[in-house]
């Protein structure tokens, strides 16, 4: 049997990997740098993320410290962090940003569960994408007589297979966020 599936896993497998990327991001109440690492700043006429311009630490499990290694666009990232998605508000002594993250709210941990909830929606979007174009390949390969009906009913069985997996994957990540976010 030809197998027009396992080469793609890897697609599915980076679907993923963005999912848990992106939801790094969500606040569940203790420090860490993906906070703001990826934050874009406007300095030196580019944009930029953070990481790249400051180096980031965590001081204590409810602390921040940003030290940008050239001084003079502190400015620009207290702009950027403040204008954020992130929700905190540096506090800058002129050499160096802290941000001291506050207990979250049960208004601001709902909120987190929604956007959690639309990041899980959009990992699954992705996935769907990715079979719909697998399919498409493989009905293709069946009408070039490259493979059978038989063929094709197989490699679409092991698509769905595959696809159940990822999307169990994505809900046992997704749970295990919301509850982080929900204890926390």
């Amino acid at each position: 049997m030809s197998d027009y599936v396992s080469p793609h896993k890897i697609e599915f497998e980076k679907a993923i990997e963005f999912f848990v990327n992106d939801i790094s991001s969500l606040r569940i109440g203790r420090a860490t740098p993906s906070l703001v690492e990826d934050i874009i700043v406007e300095a030196y006429g580019t944009k930029q993320p953070l990481k790249g311009l400051a180096s980031i630490t965590v001081q204590d499990a409810k602390t921040i410290m940003i030290d940008p290694w050239d001084k003079s666009i502190i400015q620009a990232v207290d702009l950027a962090i403040r204008n954020s998605s992130a929700g905190v508000n540096p506090v800058n002594d002129g050499k160096a940003l802290r941000i001291i993250l506050p207990e979250l709210s049960s208004e601001r941990r709902q909120e987190l569960i929604k956007v959690l909830h639309q990041k899980s929606e959009g990992a699954r979007i992705a996935i769907r994408k990715i079979r719909e174009e697998i399919r498409g390949i493989v009905d293709e390969a069946e009408k070039k007589k490259e493979i059978s009906e038989d063929e094709r009913y197989k490699n679409n069985e092991v698509l769905d297979e595959m696809i159940k997996v990822f999307n169990d994957k994505i809900k046992t990540i997704s749970e295990k966020k919301e509850e982080d976010i929900s204890t926390i």
